[in-house]
C-alpha cells in the first residue's frame, strides 16, 4: 500500500531501568499508510550538543534561523549606571520635593544638579554630556537649549530661600552648632558686577573673584549657601549668615562655629544684636600675645595636658581653652626660620649690591624699594631692625621679638558663649571647633576634588548665584554618595574616638587595612569617588534590535561591585530613571 503524507519531528524517549533514566532523542518520520498513521525513525540525534538538537526543533517548527552574529543588532548603547546611582539617591533623599513643584524647569534643574555631582561641566557642555547618557532621554530633557538651561537655573535661583530652608529644617535644631566658612572662586571675563579683586584663596591675585560663604550642620552636609562681592569681608558675610539662620531659618539658642578671621569682637557684638546666637571661634596672635603678657597664658599649663580652660576679665561671660600642639609648634618654628633664612640671604644680596665696587646701588630710596619688595615677599619685616642710607644698608634680627613669638608657636585660645556652651566640656570645645574642617572639606569638593564650581564664566549676577547653588546642591548630593559608598573606598569608616582633641586625628586599623591592601573586606578593589563613578557608567542600557524588527532595550548585566555599589543605596539597580 502507497505510503501519504509525512512529517518529520523530533521526539524525546525515556527508559527506565535499575532507578536510572536513559533519554534518547530521535529525529522522526510521520507518514499515513491506509488508515493507520506510522512513524520511522531517521536518526538518533542524542550525540549532538542541546543547542543543536534545539536548532533541528526550531528550524522543523518553521523558524528561520540565523548566525547568532547576524541575528541582531546593537543600536545604542548608553551609559546608565552612574547617573542612576546620583537619581537613586537623589530619590532616596527627596531632592526633588525640596526643589519646588513638577515642571519643566525643576527637571532641567534636577539634571544639572545630578550631572553636576557625576560629571562637572561647563553648561552647554553638560547639554552635550548628558544626551550621551540615560539622563536626558529619561527626564525628558535631551531637547533643552543653553536658554531652556538658564531658564531653569533663573527659576532655581528665585527658590533658593525656600531651598535652604527646606535643609535647615531636616538637619538643624535649635539648641545646635552650625557651622560656617568663607572661600573665594575666580571669574573669567569682565562683566560680572559681583567680581571684585579681594583676598583670593585659589592665589590668582591677579584675577577677579566672587566669595561665597558655606552653611553646614555639625557633620559637614551643605545646608545654605551666599555669594558675595569679591572684596567683601569676612566679618560682614559671617554676619549675614547668623541673620539667615535666626530670621530665615527661626533657629535658637543655636552656636554659630567659624573661624578668627570671622568672629571678631566687634562681629560678636553684632551676634549679640542679632539676638538667641551663641559663638564658637578662637582668638587671634595678638590676643593670645596680650593673655600671655597678662599671665592668665603660662606654659606650665601644658605640662601634662595639651589643654586647659582659662578666664580673663577682658572676655566676661565667655570661656576660653587654652589648647597646644606640639607638632603644630614644631612646624611653625620650621616655617619662621625658613622666612627668616630666605629673607637674610634676600637682603644680603641688596646690602652687597650697595657695597659693591662697580655701579653701586645708590640713593635711599632706591635702596628702601628694593629692602620693600623682599620684606613683601616673605612677610618677615617685624623680626629685622633695619639701617638704610643713601650709601648703606644693614640688618640684623630682632631676637627678642623672634624668641617671644617662638614661644607661643602652637599654641590657640578656643573661645565660646558661656550660656550657649554649658552642656560641652572643654574638650568638646575644642573639637566642636575643629569641625570647621567639614567645612574646609566641603570647599575643597567644591573647587578641586568633585564639583569644578571654578572658575566662574557667568557674568549675570542671577546665574552666577545659581551656579554656586547647584554646585552646592550636588554637593549634598555628593556628600550622601560618599557616605553611603564608604565600604568601597578608602573611606574611614569607625574613625577613632578622640582623647585628647589637640593631638592629630588618627585613622582606625581597618582604614589603614585598607590602604595597605587596596581591597575591601570582600575581596574587591578599593575606588576612590571618581573612579567609581567610572566604573558604574560601564553599567549601559542597551537598544537591540532582532532580525524581523523586534527591538528590545535591556540593561548590561551588572558586576558584582556594581550590584554593590546600589545595594549600599538600598535600591535595585534601576533600569530607568523614574520621573520623582
Amino acid at each position: 500500500m502507497a505510503r501519504r503524507g509525512g512529517a518529520v519531528h523530533v521526539v524525546t524517549t525515556r527508559r527506565h531501568y535499575k532507578d536510572k533514566v536513559y533519554e534518547t532523542v530521535l529525529l522522526r518520520r510521520s507518514y499515513r499508510e491506509g488508515t493507520k498513521v506510522k512513524t520511522e525513525t531517521l536518526a538518533n540525534l542524542s550525540h549532538l550538543p542541546p543547542e543543536a538538537i534545539a536548532a533541528v526543533r526550531a528550524s522543523l517548527a518553521g523558524e528561520t534561523l540565523v548566525a547568532a552574529s547576524e541575528g541582531f543588532e546593537v543600536e545604542r548603547s548608553l551609559p546608565h549606571g552612574h547617573v542612576a546611582a546620583a537619581w537613586a539617591m537623589a530619590r532616596e533623599l527627596g531632592l526633588a520635593k525640596v526643589l519646588g513643584p513638577a515642571c519643566p524647569e525643576r527637571d532641567l534643574a534636577l539634571g544639572l544638579v545630578v550631572a553636576r555631582a557625576v560629571r562637572p561641566a561647563s553648561k552647554l557642555a553638560t547639554t552635550r554630556w548628558w544626551q550621551t547618557t540615560t539622563l536626558a532621554e529619561d527626564l525628558g530633557i535631551a531637547e533643552a537649549t543653553t536658554d531652556d538651561v538658564y531658564g531653569a537655573m533663573d527659576w532655581l535661583v528665585a527658590r533658593q530661600a525656600g531651598i535652604e530652608a527646606s535643609l535647615a529644617r531636616r538637619h538643624l535644631r535649635p539648641g545646635g552648632r552650625v557651622l560656617y566658612d568663607l572661600s573665594s572662586s575666580w571669574v573669567e571675563g569682565s562683566h560680572c558686577l559681583l567680581a571684585k579683586r579681594g583676598y583670593s584663596r585659589d592665589g590668582k591675585a591677579g584675577k577677579a573673584q566672587v566669595e561665597y560663604g558655606l552653611t553646614c550642620d555639625p557633620e559637614g552636609r551643605p545646608i545654605a549657601v551666599e555669594v558675595f562681592a569679591g572684596n567683601t569681608a569676612d566679618p560682614t558675610a559671617f554676619i549675614s549668615a547668623a541673620q539667615a539662620v535666626r530670621e530665615r531659618f527661626g533657629l535658637s539658642d543655636v552656636v554659630m562655629v567659624g573661624d578668627r578671621g570671622m568672629i571678631t569682637t566687634a562681629r560678636i557684638e553684632a551676634l549679640k544684636a542679632v539676638g538667641g546666637l551663641g559663638w564658637l571661634t578662637s582668638l587671634r596672635a595678638p590676643s593670645i600675645a596680650a593673655l600671655a603678657a597678662s599671665g592668665a597664658l603660662q606654659m606650665s599649663l601644658f605640662d601634662e595636658v595639651n589643654f586647659a580652660e582659662i578666664t580673663h576679665p577682658s572676655y566676661p561671660g565667655e570661656r576660653l581653652v587654652a589648647c597646644r600642639n606640639p607638632a603644630l609648634a614644631a612646624e611653625r618654628a620650621r616655617k619662621r626660620e625658613a622666612l627668616l633664612a630666605a629673607t637674610e640671604a634676600d637682603l644680603a644680596e641688596v646690602k652687597a649690591a650697595v657695597e659693591r665696587e662697580r655701579q653701586p646701588l645708590r640713593g635711599k630710596d632706591k635702596v628702601a624699594l628694593r629692602v620693600g619688595r623682599v620684606l613683601n615677599k616673605h612677610k618677615m619685616a617685624k623680626h629685622f631692625e633695619l639701617a638704610i642710607g643713601d650709601d648703606s644698608f644693614s640688618f640684623s634680627r630682632k631676637e627678642d621679638q623672634v624668641s617671644a613669638e617662638a614661644a607661643l608657636d602652637g599654641i590657640y585660645v578656643v573661645r565660646a558663649s558661656a550660656p550657649h556652651t554649658a552642656g560641652l566640656s572643654a574638650a568638646g570645645l575644642v573639637g566642636a571647633y575643629k569641625d570647621l574642617k567639614f567645612n574646609e572639606a566641603g570647599f575643597r569638593s567644591l573647587k578641586a576634588i568633585d564639583l569644578d564650581l571654578r572658575p566662574i564664566y557667568h557674568y549675570s549676577e542671577a546665574r552666577v548665584r545659581a551656579h554656586v547653588l547647584i554646585c552646592m546642591l550636588a554637593l549634598y548630593l555628593v556628600w550622601h554618595l560618599r557616605r553611603a559608598w564608604a565600604p568601597l573606598c578608602f573611606t574611614d569608616e569607625a574613625p577613632l574616638e578622640r582623647s585628647d582633641p589637640v593631638a592629630p586625628a588618627r585613622r582606625s586599623a581597618a582604614a589603614l587595612a585598607k590602604v595597605r591592601r587596596k581591597r575591601g573586606d570582600d575581596g574587591q578593589a578599593l575606588h576612590s569617588f571618581s573612579t567609581l563613578l567610572d566604573a558604574l557608567a560601564a553599567l549601559t542600557r542597551n537598544t537591540v534590535v532582532f532580525t524581523g524588527g523586534a527591538r528590545v532595550t535591556k540593561l548590561s548585566t551588572p558586576t558584582p561591585l556594581q550590584r554593590r555599589a546600589f545595594e549600599l543605596l538600598g535600591s535595585p539597580v534601576p533600569t530607568e530613571l523614574k520621573p520623582m
